[in-house]
């Protein structure tokens, strides 16, 4: 257990209490059934998602100040401020420079809430025809799928990280594909192959294999026991790099329903490592794509957060990292707007909470910007014309205030401050007599602890 002092406590609440003051408030009175409210606000589930956001989010950091001859600097005023998240909070990024003359307006918007974005690699638009591969800037536009080279310079603009999606999934393949699967399979061969070749270095995380326990008979490659999942993370494994994560992504009806043995994709996933599969991250979808489906959630029908807490905590024993990977809140039911807000920082508090979560990815961000049919949900965080909605301003409100540390403190008299902060790189500003210098620390993703010496003069 870590010792945290009152002062401690004091110091941080103020920082936080003053920068959720410079946003502007959204109403809390949404038209929510009253067992709703009062199920996502019982004392004993609000305290274990505090408790393990304190716990898995959090890391001890202790600072040493020295001066050039190596001798603690006692009583320095230090302030710190956490400028990134290590936890990725992301967005699909499908119409990158799509938006016409609200293109810069789009990044800026993407970039002011999230680190992490998710690039298009749909088989039928990366290859609409054999041998034509859109993977470079000036190949001929689809919407929704714009050239995977674009995200390069914008993630890199921006400090975000790359997730390319997917690498093999039963759907959205181009019509040329052949129905014999050992021809599918070489032609998947070297579409991973060149795909690695290209992105490998620049596009940390894969989905390697989507929705396999929703596949369809006609899918070439389907068995009952989906063998071609295993061969996928083998054949991707060998060409991708050591440091790419290799993930699955299911369904929620599937990934959610039952607990351990009895959710089938737990069965598969512990399939797949019993086999020597080198799976490395596990994705669950969350999708609300009307609005009676969310009114069912509402209800307390489907998702209760009891049960996908324990559904969480299940797939935690593989040790693997866990993402929420899509995520769709329609506006579509009665106080739409401030609906999707309180659901989705009630989702996102419980999701970061969680041990092994290392990311939460929301789906589409703008209106009129979703897959066909699913731009009647209404369910981006930002509307047409990219004005945030209350949702926007919720998730901002979590990620870059209340999440994030800010404060003030004295070094002791053997030059040493300690502190509790969410996880991420920091700049701290030391002030000893006369000499200011300006340092930037990281408390990383994984660990107990972090220890940092700051020369100061």
């Amino acid at each position: 257990m870590f010792m945290l002092t009152k002062s401690f406590f004091q110091r941080v609440w103020f920082a936080m209490a003053t920068a959720v003051l410079l946003l502007p408030p959204t109403n809390t009175q949404a038209a929510v059934p009253e067992a709703y409210r009062k199920a996502w606000s019982d004392p004993a589930l609000v305290a274990a998602i505090e408790n393990r956001i304190e716990q898995y989010r959090k890391q001890e950091a202790h600072l040493e100040l020295l001066d050039g001859q190596g001798r603690a600097i006692p009583n320095a005023t230090v302030e710190i401020q956490q400028k990134t998240h290590a936890f990725l909070f992301g967005c699909n990024a499908f119409v990158l420079g799509q938006m016409g003359e609200k293109n810069a307006k789009y990044e800026q918007m993407f970039a002011r809430l999230f680190n992490f974005a998710t690039v298009p690699f749909y088989w039928e638009a990366t290859e609409p025809t054999q041998g034509e591969l859109r993977y470079q800037e000036g190949c001929r536009d689809i919407w929704r799928r714009p050239p995977p080279d674009r995200y390069l310079p914008f993630a890199k603009h921006y400090g975000i990280t790359l997730k390319g999606h997917p690498l093999l999934w039963h759907a959205l393949n181009p019509p040329w594909i052949p129905k014999d699967p050992e021809e599918l399979k070489k032609l998947y061969q070297k579409r991973f192959s060149e795909i690695a070749e290209r992105y490998a270095d620049s596009i940390l995380i894969w989905d390697v294999v989507n929705e396999s326990l929703v596949c369809t008979k006609e899918y070439p490659l389907y068995s009952p026991e989906r063998d071609y999942v295993a061969w996928a993370f083998q054949e991707a494994q060998r060409v991708f790099r050591p440091e790419n994560i290799l993930m699955i992504n299911e369904v929620q009806s599937v990934s959610h329903a039952g607990v351990g043995e009895k959710n089938a994709y737990f069965r598969q996933v512990r399939r797949l490592l019993d086999q020597g599969v080198q799976v490395e991250g596990i994705g669950f979808q969350f999708h609300f794509f009307t609005g009676p489906v969310l009114k069912e959630h509402l209800d307390g029908k489907i998702y209760l957060p009891d049960h996908m807490m324990k559904v969480y905590e299940s797939f935690c024993q593989f040790g693997l990292p866990l993402y929420i990977t899509e995520i769709t809140i329609p506006t579509t039911v009665e106080d739409g707007l401030e609906v999707q807000a309180e659901v989705l920082r009630n989702l996102y508090r419980l999701w970061f909470s969680v041990p092994r979560m290392a990311g939460i990815t929301y789906w589409n961000l703008a209106d009129g910007t979703a897959y066909k049919g699913e731009n009647e949900a209404l369910a981006g965080l930002v509307d047409k014309n990219l004005d945030p909605k209350p949702s926007y301003l919720a998730l901002e409100r979590l990620i870059h205030h209340e999440w994030k540390t800010r404060l003030s403190a004295a070094s002791d008299q053997n030059g040493k401050v300690t502190f509790r902060g969410f996880r991420g790189k920091y700049a701290v500003r030391v002030k000893a007599g006369d000499v200011e210098r300006s340092f930037e620390i990281e408390l990383p993703a994984e660990g107990p602890r972090s220890e940092h010496r700051l020369q100061v003069k």
